[in-house]
């Protein structure tokens, strides 16, 4: 177990007891009574009772000791810099498919972080493979109750497993039955590679993990993404239109068949699959809440359904948006265009930016780059607004390149603003056009 480091405060809650404690935003939180935290989990552990001694640390380094009398279970209200205070636990496999490996140099140094953490499994859906778990850490998972956790499978059959991972990694399956036999839950991905796990090998692992139900709570079924940056990396083939199809018509059958049997649909299929093969998603209502949302599942029917519910714009004055959007979800996004201009006070314009960065193969709108989308503007007049992904920006971080949406603003001479949905993308046109109105 490595020494953890003081957890930096980055943000104390109005109000909170910490807030009435004294404790700043940019100290250091050193101790929770008497012992250093490892992680936020362990440190809200460690505070749950009425009273906590803190010791804190100033950013010149003098420590001093703070009481903080609260309800017990109550969250002191500190958000940290990072949730992991003794180190992320990082990966070791070698998987060709692996999307760090593809990466160019020169991205937002936080892209590059090879993390296989339970820990940020559990604190924000990240997913781990659980071959960089040890027995103790195991332990504290089924100890804590940490759960569910999201764990990337990809195959079940260990001779298969091992050429994805790129060693051998054992059998995944007495690992996620030992721990859901402890009331810990998962929701599992299998990203199809072509000629490696898909076909029956596919058919295996989703039967191997509907068995785990309702330990398992969902498998999510996502193609491979290729890079253009594949340099010494074992060649593999990307799913193209037909197998997208065949993939989708297998997923269909099970959800019927599991449906049936244990009552939920339980595999869910990749937006991509349904963008790449031209096939329209199916209803919310078939979805089962969700579950894999921030995976790239299910966010094109919530598009959809929300673009129903946009009302027209009502405008006082004329305004023109440019609406930017990757290649993959380019019919989308015309549509969220016709619907924005039906007030009949905006003129909207869809571009359609090519991943230079990435390659043609990437088509996703979050991995747009600010330069690329800088370039593409550059092309043709803006208009008074641009409209990016909001799942192409980070907060605090920009683009993956690095560039910020006030940096894109600066090159294209026009208001860059992130939007998520067709009823953001909305609101930030009002927004605007109220702006402009003014005298």
């Amino acid at each position: 177990m490595r020494k953890p480091r003081p957890a930096r405060i980055e943000q104390v809650r109005p109000g909170s007891p910490a807030a009435r404690a004294g404790l700043k935003a940019g100290e250091k939180l050193v101790r929770v009574n008497g012992r250093a935290p490892r992680d936020y989990i362990h440190y809200r552990y460690l505070a749950a009772e009425a009273e906590a001694s803190l010791t804190v640390e100033d950013p010149a380094g003098g420590r001093r000791r703070v009481q903080v009398r609260k309800a017990e279970d109550e969250d002191l209200g500190l958000r940290f810099s990072e949730d992991v205070f003794d180190g992320v636990i990082t990966c070791r496999n070698r998987c060709a498919f692996c999307f760090i490996s593809q990466l160019p140099k020169g991205l937002r140094p936080a892209l590059y972080l090879r993390d296989d953490d339970y820990r940020l499994s559990f604190l924000h859906g990240n997913f781990i493979t659980l071959t960089n778990v040890t027995r103790a850490d195991r332990a504290r998972i089924a100890g804590l109750h940490l759960s569910p956790l999201y764990v990337s499978v990809h195959a079940t059959e260990p001779e298969v497993r091992a050429n994805l991972f790129g060693r051998s990694v054992g059998d995944v399956r007495p690992d996620l039955r030992w721990l859901i036999a402890r009331g810990v839950e998962f929701h599992t991905q299998i990203v199809v590679c072509p000629g490696v796990n898909d076909g029956s090998h596919l058919e295996a692992t989703v039967r191997d993990l509907a068995a785990l139900h309702p330990g398992v709570r969902s498998i999510g079924v996502v193609p491979v993404g290729l890079t253009r940056h594949r340099r010494g990396l074992t060649a593999l083939r990307p799913v193209g239109p037909r197998l997208a199809r065949g993939i989708l018509g297998r997923v269909k059958g099970w959800q019927r068949e599991f449906l049936g049997q244990l009552g939920a649909r339980l595999v869910f299929a990749a937006d991509e699959l349904y963008l790449g093969a031209g096939i329209a998603p199916p209803p919310a209502g078939d979805y089962g809440g969700y579950p894999q949302l921030a995976n790239g599942i299910g966010g094109v029917r919530l598009f959809l359904d929300d673009l129903k519910r946009l009302r027209p714009l009502r405008l006082s004055r004329g305004l023109r948006a440019t609406v930017v959007t990757g290649e993959g979800a380019a019919g989308l996004v015309g549509m969220l265009a016709e619907k924005l201009e039906r007030g009949g006070r905006v003129q909207a314009r869809v571009c359609v930016v090519r991943n230079r960065l990435f390659g043609r193969r990437v088509t996703t709108a979050g991995l747009l780059a600010g330069e690329d989308i800088a370039r593409a503007l550059q092309e043709s007049e803006v208009g008074d607004v641009v409209i990016v992904p909001g799942a192409a920006v980070r907060e605090g971080e920009g683009f993956v390149d690095g560039m910020t949406p006030a940096d894109l603003s600066r090159a294209v001479g026009a208001a860059v603003v992130a939007a998520s949905s067709p009823r953001e993308a909305a609101a930030a046109v009002r927004r605007i056009g109220r702006g402009r109105s003014r005298p």
